[in-house]
């Protein structure tokens, strides 16, 4: 009796028919604050930028949906106070804490001192800050994260001025600036793999190019984990992207021809014989560089794109209360019979 109320309560939270068009999208948030606690705060104090944050996602309205820069807690406490708002509400969250402030024990940057920001295995001012959540209109049947490999496994060792290593602690140092996430959803016509990331950005390093060469290594792992490489798991568990489809969700940090990232990696997941090419489009907009692309949505091959596009409105008064510099970034696709 408990297994047919549970599979009712799935029936009941899935959408509609399983021909109808679904749509997947990223979205860096901005919601990073300068301590724990105090985006849950201002959740709860409904802060005119987070309203306005949950009406664009409300708008677009993703059935999956990746969130960015938004900080995490240990019991998701900000992240459910956030689905609650209006027209939110997805019943499927993940959102474990990944390597972003979580502090190393090394001195990663040299300076005789533990605990510094730069002494996590990803920069942050806390465990948690600016992660990465996942929400789902249908349920979330198993999630893969590769947090703990190392960095050396996918690039060279930026380098000092003399030519050796940079980082004192080089062969310990994790890929992972943020998370890397296997996630596989429940459709009512088959499985869907999310492959998630948040790579670093390429600048606020020097010459030896310590977030540029990250930037590339993460990027790296996504192209070998997409061409069925073998990856081990946080749990120690080593197998290979199912031939299931698949669709990357990703704040990459890097434009394919524009700004300062290492491009190679890049051009090699845009056109992977995976992962269908879809226009480029605009999804930021900074101050120093103006507008860019570094946010990705790419469906697999087997699914039928329907349309995609950015959330970037002419009446610009919504993005500027939402203070982001980020736009939603949106696909509909249809999946295989």
């Amino acid at each position: 009796m408990i297994r047919f109320w549970l599979a009712l309560a799935l029936f009941i939270a899935w959408p509609a028919a399983a021909d109808e068009p679904l749509r997947v999208a990223t979205y860096n948030t901005g919601l990073g604050r300068n301590g724990p606690g105090l985006l849950l705060k201002d959740i709860l104090d409904r802060d005119a930028d987070i309203l306005a944050i949950a009406e664009i996602i409300a708008t677009v309205n993703p059935d999956i949906l990746l969130l960015t820069g938004f900080d995490n807690d240990y019991q998701i406490v900000a992240l459910n106070g956030f689905n609650a708002l209006e027209g939110l509400g997805y019943p499927f969250v993940f959102a474990p804490l990944g390597n972003a402030g979580l502090q190393s024990g090394l001195d990663i940057n040299g300076n005789d001192r533990l605990r510094d920001w730069n002494d996590a295995w990803g920069f942050g001012r806390f465990e948690g800050s600016e992660g990465m959540a996942l929400l789902s209109r249908f349920p979330i049947q198993s999630t893969r994260s590769f947090d703990h490999l190392l960095w050396q496994s996918f690039g060279p060792a930026p380098l000092a001025t003399d030519g050796t290593p940079f980082f004192a602690h080089w062969p310990q140092l994790r890929l992972a600036s943020h998370s890397l996430w296997d996630i596989e959803i429940t459709l009512p016509n088959g499985p869907l793999h999310i492959l998630a990331a948040h790579p670093t950005p390429p600048v606020f390093d020097g010459e030896e190019d310590a977030n540029g060469l990250r930037n590339e290594a993460e990027i790296t792992f996504l192209n070998r984990f997409l061409s069925s490489v073998p990856a081990t798991d946080d749990r120690g568990l080593t197998a290979t992207l199912p031939a299931t489809p698949v669709i990357l969700l990703a704040d990459i940090n890097a434009d394919p021809t524009r700004g300062e990232s290492l491009k190679s990696a890049l051009q090699h997941l845009l056109t992977h014989p995976r992962l269908q090419s879809v226009p480029t489009m605009d999804t930021v907009d900074w101050e120093t560089t103006g507008r860019l692309q570094v946010d990705y949505v790419l469906p697999d091959k087997a699914l039928k794109l329907l349309d995609f596009g950015v959330f970037w409105p002419e009446d610009p008064a919504l993005l500027n209360t939402a203070e982001t510099r980020h736009r939603l970034i949106w696909v509909d696709i249809e999946m295989p019979e």
